[in-house]
């Protein structure tokens, strides 16, 4: 089997959900394509998210075009320091960029506050921190982005969905600190089952996506069995992190269905009951 064809349509759900967090850009079917396939398996509502400047307008853009696609638009962790100290190497798909200071950054926060205006778009994200990617020098330039996107959220009534790459403990300190949105989303939710009841007290929603389902991946397991269900979302964030037993292989909406039934399986409940929990659980984070 090819590692880049596409896995087979799943057993269709029987009640329809959305997926909370999809970069519809990136993969290889058109939207018209993503949506046709995905609403087959009766993945019937996608977020569609920004990571850059052009993303977030080309998000905003495809919302405005289609009623079952939502935007959420925003700057990237790694994309705050590549915008003030530059990336010669190139190191993003976007390609090499010459630094352009604070200044930059402040001028593409302001493109992103104008776009978290729209009435289509439901949410300032994905924003947070990302010590995976970023080293220490960066690391100013993601916080005073993320704590922008708190604030541009906050301003809009828009949910706040956070990308929280090896840095739980400063991201929950910068939600504490500057006080999260009314609707706040950990999505790829990485975190353990004690970070999990962190977040349940503070009301913030986890949405896990296909990695729930590797085999190395029993701290997620953990903290989903610990998660109230009232605050669990299901994601793609394709093209990446496709389910097992597709792993490696390219991601799309549709491929829902398969990460689903293994949270099901995880909380100990149908699938229908699951499918109904976080599609009422979407619909009230992103307030559609």
């Amino acid at each position: 089997m090819s590692r880049t064809e596409a896995p087979p349509l799943p057993e269709p759900l029987r009640v329809p959900v959305a997926d909370s967090h999809t970069h519809l850009d990136m993969q290889d079917a058109t939207v018209e394509e993503g949506l046709a396939r995905a609403a087959a398996v009766n993945v019937t509502t996608v977020v569609q998210v920004g990571c850059d400047v052009a993303g977030s307008r080309w998000a905003a853009e495809t919302a405005a075009a289609h009623p079952n696609v939502h935007a959420a638009v925003a700057l990237h962790p790694n994309e705050a320091p590549r915008i003030v100290h530059g990336d010669p190497e190139g190191t993003a798909r976007q390609g090499a960029r010459a630094a352009g200071g604070t200044a930059a950054l402040h001028e593409a926060l302001a493109e992103i506050d104008a776009l978290a205006a729209l009435d289509h778009v439901r949410g300032v994200g994905e924003t947070g921190l990302d010590c995976f990617r970023t080293g220490p020098e960066g690391m100013a330039a993601q916080e005073e982005s993320f704590r922008a996107h708190i604030e541009i959220a906050k301003r809009h009534g828009k949910a706040l969905v956070i990308h929280d790459r090896e840095a739980h403990a400063d991201v929950l300190r910068i939600l504490a600190d500057a006080g999260a949105p009314e609707r706040t989303v950990f999505h790829c939710y990485s975190g353990d089952a004690d970070m999990a009841r962190i977040c349940a007290d503070a009301g913030y929603f986890m949405s896990f996506a296909g990695n729930v389902t590797f085999k190395n991946a029993q701290p997620l397991r953990d903290a989903l069995a610990v998660a109230p269900t009232e605050l669990v979302l299901v994601e793609t964030d394709a093209p990446f992190l496709t389910p097992a037993p597709y792993r490696g292989r390219p991601n799309a909406p549709y491929l829902i269905p398969v990460t689903l039934r293994a949270m099901a399986a995880v909380k100990g409940v149908d699938e229908d009951t699951l499918a109904e929990a976080i599609a009422d659980n979407t619909a009230r984070a992103f307030d559609y």
